[in-house]
């Protein structure tokens, strides 16, 4: 899979992408991470990449002829009456352009799973105020935004999703269950059929956070680790760390109870949980 980054500080970049998974995965040749420095389609001395908001306003744009430049050099022309979130005309169905914003649509685990299928992701940096709304119009097949804050520029926001994406991509982690079995993750698939064993994430779309995890030293700290994981008991570990899910739920992400596909045990654990807490 290729990312290619547009961006006027290619070297923020440079710490986040030599390092670790994403650095071995282009070793590997499974993903190719490639950095373009939005200044070098400027045809001035200064070499200019932003103007003044039409209209009045704090700040600066992006100015839309050195982005649209950046993106023919990449294959992507514009096709102005192309419907919302279609391809752009000459783009290859398996390649996006994605505006960072902090506009757009929130980023998440599911949507990590869409772009990971694709064999080509264009990322556009917004600096400053943010980028003339016509690249957008022209060019962007959806906006994404990593969280409710601003951001001084889409580098950071550029940097996660192509973290978050890249991990899901076969071959790039050792153990490609590890990128399955976490917050956010798939569902079980064999605990969910009543298949015995170890069991792992019990997490769905949409679901529960993963439940805490514990290793070697068994006690550490003056604290032990839950002697339910220590008994070899496979369906009293998989009881208590879905009740695990629950409470970290609850106690950081009580908004994924409103999705969660939650049975009458687990509504009955909720109810318990909640008057704890009060």
């Amino acid at each position: 899979m290729q990312f290619e980054i547009i961006t006027i500080f290619p070297g923020l970049f440079a710490g986040v992408f030599e390092n670790g998974i994403i650095r071995r995965a282009q070793a590997e040749g499974l993903v190719a991470v490639n950095l373009h420095d939005l200044r070098t389609f400027t045809h001035d001395r200064h070499r200019t990449v932003d103007d003044r908001p039409f209209g009045g306003g704090e700040g600066m744009v992006l100015k839309p002829e050195p982005l649209a430049e950046a993106l023919a050099s990449l294959g992507i022309e514009p096709k102005p009456k192309r419907e919302a979130k279609q391809p752009a005309e000459n783009a290859s169905p398996r390649t996006r352009v994605i505006l960072m914003s902090a506009q757009g649509k929130p980023f998440t685990q599911a949507v990590a799973r869409e772009l990971a299928a694709l064999d080509r992701l264009i990322l556009l940096c917004g600096r400053y105020e943010g980028v003339d709304e016509r690249i957008n119009e022209l060019y962007c097949d959806m906006e994404l935004s990593i969280g409710d804050y601003v951001l001084s520029g889409g580098e950071l926001a550029a940097a996660v999703i192509v973290d978050a994406t890249m991990r899901l991509i076969p071959g790039v982690l050792g153990n490609q269950a590890s990128g399955e079995f976490e917050s956010f993750g798939v569902a079980d698939q064999e605990i969910a059929a009543g298949i015995d064993g170890v069991p792992r994430s019990q997490h769905g779309a949409g679901g529960l956070l993963d439940y805490p995890h514990y290793t070697r030293p068994a006690e550490f700290g003056g604290l032990r680790a839950p002697e339910v994981l220590l008994n070899g008991d496979h369906k009293e570990i998989r009881r208590w760390r879905h009740e695990q899910q629950l409470r970290k739920t609850v106690a950081n992400r009580p908004d994924l109870l409103e999705v969660a596909t939650l049975s009458e045990e687990d509504r009955a654990l909720l109810e318990a949980i909640w008057e704890e807490r009060r």
